[in-house]
């Protein structure tokens, strides 16, 4: 398959989001993750079934949005995608001067043996690694669990601007859509 023909499976995106990382944000949310963290908040993430979405659109959408300092991606597993991932990264760095954070359930050493993650991780800003584990919950400074590792893969942020991300976020769309994010997003009940 030629690369200008990838899909990635997307679970959802928010194209401006301030508790997805620092500054405002295009976070996207991939689908499928087989490691199903107990506790995991993003559970509906987790099968394997999805929506595909050409990555090169993708990537025109990223680029074109204003005001964004930088992309969050998210899931799922971004490296359970790796072909895809590695395209959408190479395609968002080619193209933009935007910051790329990575959530991620595996570690990094676990990362380097997954074929082309190195490649991925040479060109991201933040990586954010572990799996979750609900009896370590902090849920601040985009760490969800305490054994989360956060790698600075450059020396664009800092751990005080990880800190300064609000925990949570609501946002209403035009059409009335509610949607709430964020590592520690809150609870709406009716």
């Amino acid at each position: 398959m030629e690369a200008s023909a990838l899909f990635i499976t997307l679970h959802s995106r928010i194209q401006n989001t301030v508790s997805n990382g620092p500054g405002q944000r295009y976070a996207i949310w991939v689908q499928g993750c087989t490691l199903a963290c107990e506790g995991c908040f993003n559970a509906d993430t987790h099968s394997l079934k999805g929506a595909r979405f050409p990555i090169d659109e993708l990537a025109d959408d990223i680029i074109a949005t204003p005001t964004i300092e930088g992309v969050t991606i998210s899931g799922g597993e971004p490296f359970q995608q790796m072909p895809a991932l590695a395209h959408l990264v190479a395609a968002i760095r080619k193209r933009s001067s935007l910051s790329i954070l990575i959530f991620t359930g595996f570690t990094r050493e676990e990362l380097l043996c997954i074929s082309g993650a190195d490649e991925v991780l040479s060109q991201i800003d933040v990586l954010i690694a572990g799996r979750f584990r609900q009896d370590l919950r902090v849920a601040r400074g985009l760490v969800g669990s305490a054994n989360k590792v956060i790698h600075f893969l450059s020396n664009r942020y800092t751990p005080g601007d990880l800190d300064s991300v609000p925990q949570s976020e609501i946002i209403i769309a035009s059409d009335g859509t509610v949607t709430v994010t964020g590592i520690n997003p809150l609870e709406l009940r009716s």
